[in-house]
């Protein structure tokens, strides 16, 4: 045709040779799209950060936890012997005129002390007090290694596991029961009127009364032998009451505190739950002590008197926390203590000092609250750090010649 010569007529496969120019085109702009990702990577490539560590709640948790359990020993053991002394003086003082039921007639007395004999008045007899403990301890160890008596038992334990274990409280009770005696003088007796004990002297006393074990009646000093029997059938009653107690309340605070979580929708996660667990096991065994300590305080007084008798221990006045006097009694045995205290002081009588128990707890309590409040909030001030993560894999594209190369082959194509 004319005026068509100098366009060149296409071949037969005309169409092949436009559909292979567009894939090659089409290539092309791939091969740029998937640079330009390349040198700027978008989010896909960026490992994400998670929003909450499992592992670092619970070390946390386990360490608020440990260090709350910590504080609470602490405060058991050191923390709550000034309201231990004031406990016992008010116990062995028969002719006192004030009962000190209420922790606010204390105050006024603890005031007069520490004006008169200086801060430290209310922590003497700590260092006996925890030699006499540290001594139970060593004895139930001693005695469990050379029979086959058990240190401890469970809710699955045999009769005879109880039996034993049984055993095993009573010899330990009994050989410490006159270095019980020994440290209780140091506790209850008055600074200013007698001579500061040595950090030994408990063992000495202790030992001369053990010695003394079937001598014997020396003035109005009651007989070890007659000690042991009520001081064993007190520990012995008082420990299987806190077991019992402490159980009890554990199990019904667990079931309290699934029932609450059901009712919310579901149950709480694992570190929730290990957090709850530490905090209800630690709020039962605070409960189960208190709750000894009240049921036995009359049969402490009771003991407490049959043991300071005959030692001639001058006492602080509690009644004004301004003078000092004697311990004068005359009981024949804890069946004479008991009667004889009704009939002088009444059945309050059994429960002089009640107010000063009153405030050992309120006070541990608190230290509880506070020591767990201040671990949490210093564990929201420091923050943790995330977990390293593992650099994400290279990809093929960057780093792989033969990729490049089947991109440019097809390129050329």
């Amino acid at each position: 045709m004319a005026g068509l010569e100098r366009y060149p007529i296409l071949p037969d496969d005309s169409q092949r040779t436009w559909e292979r120019i567009y894939e090659s085109a089409e290539a092309n702009n791939e091969f740029r799209n998937l640079a330009h990702d390349i040198s700027q990577p978008t989010e896909r490539f960026k490992p994400e950060r998670p929003t909450s560590f499992p592992d670092d709640d619970v070390a946390v948790r386990k360490y608020i936890g440990a260090g709350v359990g910590l504080a609470s020993l602490i405060t058991e053991n050191l923390l709550s012997h000034p309201f231990v002394v004031l406990r016992r003086q008010c116990q062995v003082h028969n002719n006192s005129v004030r009962y000190h039921l209420l922790p606010v007639t204390l105050l006024p007395v603890m005031v007069h002390l520490h004006q008169r004999q200086g801060f430290t008045t209310l922590w003497k007899g700590l260092g006996s007090a925890l030699l006499v403990r540290g001594m139970t301890l060593a004895v139930e160890d001693i005695i469990s290694k050379v029979t086959p008596w058990p240190k401890e038992i469970t809710w699955n334990s045999s009769l005879k596991s109880i039996g034993q274990h049984i055993l095993l409280k009573c010899v330990s009770l009994a050989v410490v029961t006159p270095f019980y005696s020994a440290s209780l003088v140091e506790t209850v007796q008055s600074d200013i009127a007698s001579e500061k004990p040595g950090v030994l002297d408990v063992f000495r006393d202790g030992f001369c009364r053990l010695l003394s074990w079937s001598a014997p009646q020396k003035g109005r000093m009651l007989p070890v032998w007659a000690l042991v029997v009520p001081t064993v059938a007190y520990g012995l009653f008082r420990y299987f009451f806190t077991l019992i107690v402490r159980g009890t309340t554990s199990r019904l605070l667990h079931i309290s505190h699934k029932y609450e979580q059901r009712k919310q929708g579901a149950l709480s996660r694992e570190v929730t739950t290990q957090a709850a667990s530490q905090d209800i096991e630690l709020h039962a065994a605070l409960f189960a002590v208190f709750a000894a300590d009240v049921v036995f305080f009359p049969l402490e007084t009771i003991l407490h008197r049959l043991h300071l008798q005959g030692t001639r221990t001058i006492i602080d006045n509690l009644d004004t926390g301004l003078e000092v006097m004697p311990i004068l009694t005359n009981y024949e045995g804890a069946a004479d203590c008991y009667r004889a205290t009704l009939e002088q002081e009444g059945t309050i009588g059994l429960y002089k000092g009640f107010g000063a128990l009153l405030l050992q707890y309120a006070a541990h309590l608190a230290v509880v609250r506070l020591t767990k409040i201040t671990l949490t909030r210093l564990s929201v001030l420091f923050p943790r750090q995330p977990p390293r993560q593992s650099p994400p894999p290279e990809n093929p594209v960057t780093t792989g010649r033969g990729s490049s190369h089947s991109y440019a082959g097809s390129f050329r194509q």
